[in-house]
């Protein structure tokens, strides 16, 4: 073998290399790695690495790293990794749905349970359960004074003014600003870093941007991530939304399912998704969510270090 495999795999437009820990050896050092291979010009090029490992606890363990080497947690990237094991033999066939299979995968935030759906012999639709969402700001985290939630916050960024954000963890902290129309590239550009950077996030955040689509029942978003920049998906920040949008009343009652679930689809420039809210679930104080969507293989290859 003259290089190392790797698998590039892709989730509604959020693109990742897919690398076995066992191959690679477990002393690698992945944040150099991501580093070197999200590069688009000298790298394989995507938004993050994923290093699927042996687990204790689960069936496989997921770790995901950002292109500047910073270790995070990534929805678009546990769905890959689901058809990942799915394909090499890792999930269970279910014992109620023979044509699904099933099983955990650990993560930096837990173990995620995931269902995929078997189409034709090949990995269709995969949900993934996302854990509960957090509010509080030593939960986000965010340095203000505690409350039970930040929500419609007068940020105050540097060389722009104040804009109107709320904030939440679903496994990655995520700041929403809600507006009317997506903002063009200039203020999308401009100020969508500020607020990643802002000294009130001791661990940076993604930011997303969101409007209802009266037209189209569905939420539009642009994405900015940590750690990555403008994405074309984003599971958690999908998740982030649906949260949102159902504390603060942002989407009508009628188009949901019932008082308590919530299924709120998702439109990035990468594709839809379907976030699935369950508020004030019995296991979760604050309610449990889950993400449906597919993944898919783009190619595997070789690459020397």
């Amino acid at each position: 073998m003259r290089g190392l495999p790797f698998t590039k795999m892709q989730a509604v437009g959020n693109d990742f290399v897919v690398i076995e820990e066992t191959v690679w050896g477990a002393d690698t050092d992945w944040a150099q790695e991501a580093i070197r291979l999200c590069d688009r010009h000298k790298g394989v090029g995507a938004d993050g690495l994923l290093v699927v490992c042996p687990s204790k606890i689960a069936d496989v363990r997921m770790r995901m790293f950002n292109p500047d080497g910073t270790e995070d947690m990534c929805g678009n990237g546990l769905r890959c990794v689901v058809r990942w094991a799915v394909e090499h033999g890792h999930l269970k066939t279910s014992d109620d749905e023979p044509h699904s299979r099933t099983g955990d995968i650990e993560t930096l935030v837990g173990p995620r349970f995931a269902h995929a759906k078997m189409e034709g012999g090949k990995v269709g639709e995969i949900v993934t359960h996302m854990g509960e969402p957090l509010f509080r700001p030593n939960e986000l985290p965010m340095t203000i004074a505690d409350r039970d939630a930040v929500l419609d916050y007068a940020l105050s960024v540097e060389g722009y003014g104040t804009i109107t954000v709320s904030t939440v963890n679903t496994g990655s902290t995520h700041t929403v600003i809600w507006v009317d129309e997506l903002p063009d590239d200039e203020l999308f550009l401009s100020l969508s870093p500020k607020i990643e950077h802002h000294p009130l996030y001791p661990e940076r955040t993604s930011v997303l941007w969101a409007r209802y689509s009266v037209a189209r029942s569905d939420f539009e978003i642009r994405i900015w991530e940590r750690g990555v920049g403008e994405t074309l998906g984003c599971g958690t920040g999908a998740c982030a939304v649906a949260v949102l949008a159902v504390r603060q009343g942002k989407k009508p009652r009628s188009v949901y399912s019932d008082s308590n679930s919530h299924h709120i689809k998702i439109r990035s420039k990468g594709g839809e998704l379907t976030a699935i809210y369950i508020a004030n679930a019995k296991s979760e104080p604050y309610g449990a969510l889950a993400l449906r969507g597919t993944a898919h293989t783009v190619y595997s290859g070789l690459t020397g270090r």
